[in-house]
């Protein structure tokens, strides 16, 4: 039994033939493209490129069906940072199971969150973007559990 180990990837980081088969899959899940050929040519790879990678690309929103998620974050120590960061969780849907806050210090505290996505009404990518672009969020990472 292999140990396998699993990053978030910046898509713009990744070889274009990794983008292209998460593509591929989309176009297959949405019934864009009927069969695996279609679908491979529709975004510019060949077939055997497909099948080689298409177990090993997800995309990061895929992964939250039915998962635990954990999320960190770096907030400014100023008032109301955590309750806005906390009620962008609220709005989406996720299901807050723990919540770890370090001492400020600094003017910052560390945030954990493990939160379950599977009914989220918001999807992942966005509140992620929101979160990180929301006042006093100083860095916002996450990482499947």
């Amino acid at each position: 039994m292999s140990n396998q180990k699993y990053y978030i990837v910046s898509a713009e980081a990744l070889p274009e033939v990794f983008v292209k088969v998460a593509e591929a899959r989309r176009m297959l899940q949405v019934g864009e493209a009927a069969t695996v050929g279609e679908a491979a040519r529709m975004v510019g790879i060949s077939r055997s490129a497909f099948y080689k990678y298409k177990d090993a690309v997800q995309p990061f929103q895929d992964m939250k069906a039915g998962h635990i998620i954990t999320f960190y974050a770096l907030l400014k120590d100023n008032p109301g940072v955590l309750s806005n960061f906390l009620s962008i969780f609220a709005n989406s849907g996720a299901n807050i199971l723990t919540i770890n806050q370090t001492i400020p210090t600094n003017g910052c505290a560390g945030v954990t969150i493990s939160a379950e996505t599977r009914d989220m009404v918001e999807d992942l990518e966005s509140m992620m973007t929101r979160i990180s672009a929301a006042e006093g969020v100083l860095k916002f990472e996450a990482q499947a559990a």
